[in-house]
């Protein structure tokens, strides 16, 4: 059954997923076992397919809106049985920037692999992902751009965490198409991340 829900995500699958989810339920499968036994393994199969270029950002939103419909069947019960998210993920694409694939892949991608997130949306200004920081007290501030006149707004943020005392509390992850390693480095981000498949693995990375 597991392996089922895993190829059933896979394959994007959304027509059948919710109805695999509630049958592997129902035959005492733990919801747990679901999400790290078929759900994260999936979505981690689909994240290496994408970067040897098997496989297009159009097909890794279909796993991963066949994946989110499992997880929202799961979640209450996860919650209801205690389990620990991961972590916690505060993410959104900076002012003046209205790209979000990119941005809401990375946030589902995130879920997936067991992460609370807090997607802020499009155009998310410094004085917002400093509110969210406050409000939510993530482990992980995710920031996307996809513009080099807006990636500029993103060491806004991070000055605005460090004026409010947050700094050493959160760590910054950045990305989208202008973004590069040397950016992120000079803005003194934690760290980038190319596409989604690596965020998820530098969030979980940094975690560690």
């Amino acid at each position: 059954m597991l392996d089922k829900i895993k190829q059933a995500v896979i394959a994007g699958e959304v027509e059948n997923i919710a109805e695999l989810t509630k049958q592997a339920l129902a035959q005492g499968i733990g919801a747990r076992d679901i999400l790290d036994k078929a759900l994260t393994p999936a979505m981690d199969i689909v994240g290496e397919e994408y970067e040897r270029g098997e496989r297009y950002v159009p097909e890794m939103l279909i796993s991963a809106e066949t994946m989110k419909a499992s997880v929202a069947i799961l979640k209450p019960l996860l919650v209801e049985a205690g389990v620990e998210a991961r972590g916690k993920v505060v993410i959104g694409t900076v002012e003046g920037d209205l790209h979000d694939i990119g941005k809401d892949l990375v946030a589902m991608m995130l879920e997936g692999a067991g992460f609370e997130v807090i997607n802020l949306g499009t155009e998310v200004t410094a004085e917002e992902f400093l509110k969210a920081a406050k409000e939510h007290n993530p482990d992980i501030i995710g920031m996307s751009a996809l513009l080099t006149t807006t990636m500029t707004h993103m060491p806004e943020v991070i000055d605005a965490l460090k004026q409010a005392g947050l700094r050493d509390k959160v760590k910054v992850m950045i990305g989208g198409a202008p973004v590069t390693q040397e950016y992120a480095d000079k803005i003194g981000a934690d760290g980038y991340a190319p596409d989604a498949a690596s965020a998820t693995r530098l969030a979980k990375s940094l975690l560690e």
